[in-house]
């Protein structure tokens, strides 16, 4: 992979202010603030129910909510759809993969905010996503049905989609789900060589609090939807923290890569 090409228009910046969000009369996030610098990786943690996904989910305008979300100082609100989408792509926990459709086809789906309505790829969108492929090593499963893929590949066809879009934002709902410890990190190192080449902005949420910590650049923990704490994973990522916000006993080590939470077994009688 080589940096700059067709894929690298460059990350933004993006500020949540005083986001709130909910469903019916549950509210769920209250006034969320935060701030992701050009090129920054950001790993929102939290304990489960704690409205992670519905951040994501609102800050993309997916959610109804309350607040503002700013990408490089515009207001996401006045953006229209397809403007929107071709600065911020999006890759859900549990996307939807159609059956019969081949790894091509499915990756080409995102250059869909670049083109006409009905309007059939062009060289342009062909070499991008050509180029998105090649970069994931995804060009010799060109031909195959996405039902034929293993969860590794399958990740990477959904990141491919995500990519195709040329978005200067990239969100990424528990990208690691359902994957092996190998495939996580394999799925964590392109994202990770990708935002270096590109300058892309990364938002996540992650389920593993070890790979939070040794990939993202800051982290924010989220519980009962507000943010308690933010910046670098040594800063947010404390016993203390586990022991309050997740309930668990835990100790943290910090190595080379980043700090790692161990667990604590409880004192057998």
């Amino acid at each position: 992979m080589s940096a700059g090409g067709p894929t690298s228009p460059g990350g933004a910046r993006v500020e949540v202010v005083g986001l709130s969000a909910g469903y019916g009369r549950t509210p769920v996030l209250d006034s969320v603030r935060l701030t992701v610098e050009p090129g920054g990786w950001l790993a929102v943690i939290g304990p489960n129910g704690s409205g992670k996904s519905t951040l994501l989910r609102s800050v993309l305008g997916f959610h109804p909510h309350e607040g503002q979300v700013r990408v490089d100082g515009v207001p996401t609100s006045g953006m229209r759809r397809r403007e929107r989408a071709r600065s911020m792509a999006y890759a859900p926990q549990a996307p939807v993969l159609p059956d019969g459709v081949l790894t091509r086809d499915y990756v080409t789906l995102g250059r869909t905010p670049h083109r006409a309505l009905l309007a059939a790829p062009r060289a342009v969108d062909r070499e991008v996503v050509a180029d998105v492929m090649d970069r994931l090593e995804l060009g010799a499963l060109a031909e195959r049905r996405l039902s034929t893929l293993s969860g590794g590949e399958q990740q990477r066809a959904v990141l491919a989609r995500a990519l195709a879009q040329q978005p200067r934002v990239l969100f990424l709902d528990e990208p690691t789900a359902a994957l092996d410890l190998g495939h996580a990190q394999q799925v964590l190192d392109l994202v990770d060589l990708l935002r270096r080449q590109d300058g892309l902005t990364v938002v996540s949420t992650l389920h593993d609090l070890t790979l939070a910590g040794q990939y993202a650049d800051r982290l924010a923990l989220l519980s009962d939807g507000r943010v308690v704490a933010e910046g670098t994973p040594a800063d947010v990522l404390t016993a203390q923290a586990l022991s309050t916000h997740y309930g668990a006993r835990a100790q943290v080590v910090h190595g080379p890569s980043g700090p790692a939470v161990l667990p604590v077994r409880s004192a057998v009688p």
